[in-house]
């Protein structure tokens, strides 16, 4: 399926799944679908299954909105549990966008389900929220520790056949220009690979490539952090500049916007230093991935500027990752968009396109990973690898059979859809200017006591009533106020944290 069609599908308020596999442009089209949602006036919850990729949409993880967190398994009314404002930041949603579905377990996507739909008081999936999927399920899977609750992957879930998404699988290549590398890539996620295959990558070990200073792939965090410190205190005669992070927001949100993010709480730079940018720029100066070369620094700003392969010369100023849940912004943290970029972990480079690489894979240890690593950079002339072992050139089974449905279910899509036109444009929105006392006059038609005062009688009432059992609804109806002033009222007797029945 094409960008353009995916893009029209998703336009017409279809659930969907969007997938296909690494340079495929899946989330080119996801901020192009985000962007036109929010121009057209719509509420879009952008989560991720992850802190780190959730920051590349400047979304927060789908645990976090959904307020299912670590859970496995739910209370029973576990929805009345939740803060108020995590309520209404769900019901206040059209769109949930879920990026790198590949790593949700099958229970958890089944859990935020019965979340969503409990909090919004719709029955029908999700609450009738329009949920876009992403991601690609030859990559990094669900994750199943010691002790908890094993799970595969949401294609399994209940949710998922309730919500039966209409399948975008991307068949354009818009990172791979390498014909045999391809081959290669494509026979691994179709579980081909034969013995040439196998002999063009074995020819790639240790291979020179025609610039030396590229980032090495590992792993493990370890590897990582020993050969970036090694590299840096290597560069002589260079003085270090410093660049602390700025943050706002909660400190808990803070925290996990930290914790997501590539950023470095305190980035060090020295002329020489061989650096990655670590997001798209916003006017497409770079990408995240592009490699450089800290070749000095700004005498006015004291920002880097930084040589990159594509034979830019840039001056880097900061940038800013937003957390954001639903539309309400949490917390914020700003600072150069660089990192040190002699080695990156395979499962922080997900998302990126290389312009070369050497990777050890030496020490691979879960299906997809190898898959992952090789599918960043562009062709086999800018790879070189220094480790390959077994499970690096292997994908999960389940996902060779998960593909070959999706594949089948995303071309008869794209002929059900062939005809659907473009959405319109979204119109400016109109404000009625009305008085406060015709807005008021509206309001008491349903609510006959909006924004009277209360007296020490209906206090005492309402709290008699409430301990009694009276749900929200009732209580609405019993003294003709809105819902929020119910609560703020239940609220100043009985404690923010008070659990109100619907």
């Amino acid at each position: 399926m094409t960008q353009d069609l995916a893009l029209r599908i998703l336009g017409a308020g279809q659930s969907a799944l969007l997938t296909g596999p690494a340079g495929s442009g899946k989330t080119h089209v996801l901020r192009e679908f985000i962007r036109r949602s929010r121009a057209a006036g719509k509420s879009v919850a952008v989560t991720a299954t992850t802190g780190l990729a959730a920051t590349h949409l400047d979304g927060g993880t789908i645990h976090s909105w959904s307020g299912i967190g670590i859970h496995d398994e739910l209370p029973s009314r576990f929805h009345e549990s939740l803060s108020e404002s995590r309520q209404k930041t769900i019901r206040s949603a059209d769109v949930l966008v879920i990026d790198e579905i590949s790593m949700l377990h099958d229970y958890r996507l089944d859990l935020v389900e019965q979340v969503a739909r409990a909090v919004r008081a719709d029955d029908r999936p999700f609450g009738g929220l329009q949920v876009v999927l992403c991601g690609d399920f030859f990559q990094l899977p669900p994750v199943n520790r010691t002790g908890g609750r094993p799970g595969g992957f949401v294609v399994g879930s209940r949710a998922w056949q309730t919500l039966d998404p209409v399948v975008c699988y991307l068949n354009e290549q818009h990172r791979q220009d390498d014909q045999e590398f391809l081959g290669i890539l494509n026979a691994l996620r179709a579980g081909t690979l034969d013995h040439d295959h196998v002999e063009l990558l074995r020819a790639r070990h240790d291979a020179v490539l025609a610039d030396q200073r590229v980032t090495e792939l590992y792993t493990t965090n370890v590897d990582v952090d020993r050969l970036n410190a090694q590299r840096l205190a290597a560069i002589q005669n260079a003085s270090e500049h410093r660049y602390a992070m700025q943050t706002s927001g909660k400190a808990s949100y803070v925290e996990s916007l930290k914790r997501a993010c590539l950023a470095h709480q305190e980035l060090v730079l020295k002329v020489g230093a061989l650096v990655m940018c670590i997001r798209n720029s916003q006017t497409g100066k770079y990408v995240n991935g592009s490699l450089g070369t800290v070749t000095g620094f700004d005498k006015e700003t004291g920002y880097p500027i930084v040589a990159l392969r594509s034979g830019k010369t840039l001056l880097i100023e900061p940038e800013t990752w937003e957390l954001r849940d639903g539309e309400t912004k949490r917390a914020s943290l700003t600072q150069i968009p660089l990192r040190l970029a002699w080695a990156i972990t395979v499962h922080k480079s997900q998302g990126m396109t290389l312009d070369a690489a050497r990777i050890d894979l030496g020490k691979a240890f879960v299906e997809g990973m190898g898959y992952v690593a090789l599918s960043r950079v562009r062709s086999l002339e800018t790879l070189s690898l220094v480790g390959l072992n077994r499970m690096a050139l292997t994908v999960s089974a389940e996902a060779q059979v998960i593909d070959e449905q999706l594949r089948v279910a995303s071309a008869a899509a794209a002929e059900r859809f062939a005809d659907l036109p473009e959405p319109e444009a979204p119109r400016p929105k109109t404000v009625e200017k009305t008085t406060w006392s015709d807005r008021l006059e509206v309001m008491r038609e349903q609510y006959p006591n909006a924004y009277r005062p209360w007296n020490e009688g209906d206090d005492a009432q309402l709290k008699r009533l409430f301990q009694a059992g009276a749900t929200l609804k009732e209580l609405t109806s019993k003294f003709g106020r809105h819902p929020g002033s119910i609560r703020s009222r239940l609220k100043k007797h009985f404690g923010e944290e008070v659990i109100i029945p619907r």
